[in-house]
């Protein structure tokens, strides 16, 4: 087991936010799923039934991405306390040649049903069919803010077309605010990366100039990524269009602001909302997915402005 499981329990970053939010006592209940844990079966069955999944993960640069993982059904599969991931991000994807020795977390998604499940370890091998994950952490989380939808997954994966900027462009920016769902990369520094979904009616992420920020909704009150941002301003961002299969790429820096309850945008009245600043972009389309219809995840707030 690495360095990152060898701490059990909440990290300081995790504990400031804890504290401030003023919902420590309702996180101390939850604190033992933090745990160094094993793939218990039920959570080796719901990988192994997967078909989307994504992944937080440094690239040969050290830079922090947020991939999609497609495949079908065993493509992730369960050993106890090893993932086996038999499959690895497109070409042209930053972590397509994903560094082995480092920290990973990856999130399964169950659309459908609004499950998910966190995983988070350390790369240990890679190889051309994927990559083998230590499983240090394993937990899942609440159904609150999934969209339902079903996805199709094409087994002949093509091509991907792969862009690559330094702003948000017009189309970019209008990818972000129709979007209803995204995927939260952050990381801590003895911790290790973490993948968490996001979701809310469209127009919930804003764009606002070169920077976006969303409110921060209530959830397990945990704040796994907020803690790390505490910790670490390193963060990233996946986007993905479940209808045209294209997806947005960011990576940059993400700030906690606590403002005041009943601001404006504060759409869940928490008082807390993460503004991210991106410093690269990859776009790609051509994603082996589809998905027709979504149902609206009955815990959206409403957009407030």
């Amino acid at each position: 087991m690495s360095e990152q499981a060898t701490a059990a329990g909440f990290h300081p970053g995790e504990l400031s936010v804890q504290r401030k939010a003023g919902l420590e006592d309702e996180a101390a209940r939850l604190e033992g799923m933090l745990a160094p844990a094993h793939l218990s079966r039920g959570a080796e069955g719901f990988l192994a039934q997967r078909e989307f999944a994504a992944v937080t993960a440094r690239a040969g640069d050290g830079t922090l991405w947020t991939a999609p993982l497609l495949g079908p059904a065993g493509f992730l599969e369960g050993f106890d306390t090893t993932l086996v991931v038999h499959t690895r991000p497109a070409d042209g994807d930053p972590l397509h040649e994903l560094p082995a020795g480092q920290p990973a977390g990856l999130l399964a998604v169950e659309f459908a049903t609004r499950r998910r499940l966190r995983v988070n370890g350390t790369v240990v091998a890679v190889g051309e069919g994927g990559f083998f994950l230590d499983v240090e952490q394993a937990y899942g989380n609440c159904p609150s803010y999934i969209q339902q939808r079903r996805l199709a997954i094409d087994p002949v994966r093509q091509p991907a077309h792969v862009e690559r900027s330094d702003a948000l462009t017009g189309a970019y920016r209008e990818l972000i605010r129709r979007a209803d769902t995204f995927l939260l990369g952050t990381t801590h520094p003895t911790r290790g990366a973490d993948t968490s979904h996001k979701g809310g009616e469209p127009g919930f992420v804003r764009v606002d100039g070169a920077d976006l920020w969303w409110p921060d909704y209530a959830g397990n009150n945990m704040f796994n990524s907020l803690g790390n941002i505490a910790s670490d301003p390193e963060a990233s961002l996946l986007f993905v269009d479940f209808t045209t299969g294209s997806a947005l790429q960011l990576t940059g820096t993400a700030t906690l602001e606590w403002v005041t309850p009943g601001t404006a945008g504060e759409d869940d009245s928490t008082g807390r909302r993460v503004r991210f600043h991106p410093e690269q972009v990859i776009s790609q389309t051509g994603l082996a997915l589809h998905s027709s219809g979504v149902v609206p995840s009955p815990h959206n707030p409403h957009v407030t402005g």
